[in-house]
């Protein structure tokens, strides 16, 4: 999952500081609200330390532990992967940014979801796929949506 969209009102924030804007709240919480309709609550999470991965994780209402990490702040597909790596449990979320998350999620994949925005993987764009290989690779996709649909705008 890419973090949900941000605020840029405050032009001396710090990058890793920008919260989430209306906007962001409102797509987090439904993204929240769409992984349970469809059964797809992870059992531990994995976030960037930013602020807006944070808050993004807090509106999904997951009842799961999650682990903060400056590891993916920004991090690359490799990155992300070697985190992916070493997170424990058969269903895990991961937060986190682009153009990383995008790259991941592309790679993650053995066949892409035929959807016109999986590519750019938009904010709070959210990939659900199922592995049975080792290292998180070749995964059958089982759902992908993005906050616009979910919310229906």
């Amino acid at each position: 999952m890419r973090h949900a969209k941000s605020s840029w009102d405050d032009p001396f924030a710090m990058d890793h500081d920008r919260p989430l804007n209306g906007r962001g709240r409102r797509s987090a919480a439904a993204m929240g609200d769409w992984l349970r309709a469809k059964g797809h609550v992870p059992e531990v999470a994995v976030s960037s330390s930013s602020l807006r991965t944070q808050q993004t994780f807090e509106r999904l209402r997951l009842d799961v532990p999650v682990h903060f990490t400056k590891a993916l702040y920004h991090a690359s597909a490799e990155q992300m992967m070697a985190v992916m790596a070493r997170a424990e449990g058969d269903a895990v979320l991961m937060l986190g940014h682009n153009p990383g998350i995008a790259e991941f999620a592309a790679r993650l994949v053995s066949i892409p979801p035929d959807h016109p925005r999986f590519e750019d993987f938009p904010t709070c764009a959210t990939l659900v796929l199922e592995t049975k290989t080792p290292g998180w690779r070749a995964g059958r996709v089982l759902d992908f949506a993005i906050p616009r649909e979910v919310l229906g705008v």
